[in-house]
């Protein structure tokens, strides 16, 4: 069980390789949710994503022997980045799996800090396969990007920073893929300011997470297809037990709800985020009556966009 000094201690330890990100407001989006919404603005962290805590503590948990050995992972998006920046930070080799299907942006980004790329046919099969081989060829360490106690204790300093800038905080939303961040999230809410209640949001096209948390058991989604690509993977036994445990509710988007929010970012408040990033605050959006008046953090998770994606997002 993660305990609340293993969170204290992982922010301790990853501090110097990390940026405390901001958190921003802006009024007109206050306006139309008819609440207060604070945004932890992940997508200004180091390798733009929230994932570098999680790969950083999991990578600065292993002993010198082990490092040596190097780091391995299978990632099509910023757990790759995680794990690649955390090997050059510390001086060892990155093995990373990455579908052949991985958008370029975050390809190019792993080559970008040194890490060894191998490619494999995109289905989970065969990522886990090549992932085996170069662990028995290397002897490299690997860390799961959502599966691994390390990497959720990780995930918690983001809130952690959030409740300690926004005192007060009635609600914290995030998104749900394989519920790293959301289980790490629950977590930290639990323990540094248990009062507040935890949502995240779900793509209808990749609804997984909502049928796991209603039954119990890890499910797959009926189908995939959405825009939202760091949030296609399953949740683990892990990160549903404790998601079922300290999780209030989780919500389901549409694709054009997702586009929706997506352009309300860009527009009003000017930052670069993914479209995975902004699905709690569509969620919010669409059942703003439930959150009237409430005081809303929101973890925008990353803002590793491909910029040839716009034309196709935004046609009209």
């Amino acid at each position: 069980m993660i305990t609340r000094d293993d969170i204290e201690k992982a922010h301790g330890k990853i501090k110097p390789f990390i940026h405390h990100t901001p958190v921003l407001t802006n009024s007109s989006i206050n306006e139309m949710a008819g609440a207060e919404l604070y945004f932890k603005c992940e997508n200004f962290q180091k390798i733009g994503a929230f994932k570098i805590r999680g790969g950083m503590n999991a990578s600065l948990s292993l002993t010198p022997e082990q490092l040596a050995k190097g780091l391995a992972t299978h990632s099509s998006g910023n757990h790759a980045q995680a794990i690649a920046f955390a090997a050059k930070t510390l001086g060892t080799k990155a093995y990373i799996v990455m579908p052949s299907n991985s958008p370029s942006v975050k390809v190019n980004a792993v080559n970008g800090y040194g890490a060894e790329v191998i490619f494999c046919e995109p289905n989970q099969a065969a990522r886990e396969t090549a992932l085996q081989k170069v662990v028995d060829e290397t002897g490299a360490e690997f860390i799961h990007p959502y599966d691994d106690d390390r990497v959720i204790t990780g995930q918690a300093t983001c809130v952690k920073e959030l409740i300690a800038t926004v005192p007060g905080l009635d609600i914290i939303f995030t998104p749900v893929g394989g519920g790293g961040l959301l289980s790490g999230t629950a977590l930290g809410v639990h323990y540094f300011h248990p009062t507040a209640k935890v949502f995240a949001g779900e793509p209808e096209g990749a609804a997984d997470a909502i049928l796991s948390f209603r039954s119990g058991r890890v499910e797959k989604a009926p189908y995939v297809n959405t825009i939202a690509d760091g949030l296609l993977t399953t949740l683990s036994e892990r990160t549903l037990l404790i998601i079922r445990n300290h999780v209030t509710d989780i919500f389901l988007v549409s694709e054009e709800e997702i586009k929706a929010a997506l352009r309300l970012v860009y527009e009003r408040m000017k930052i670069v985020v993914e479209p995975s990033c902004v699905v709690p605050l569509a969620a919010m959006l669409k059942n703003k009556e439930q959150f009237k008046g409430k005081k809303i953090g929101i973890i925008l998770t990353g803002g590793n966009v491909d910029l040839k994606k716009f034309a196709e997002w935004f046609k009209d």
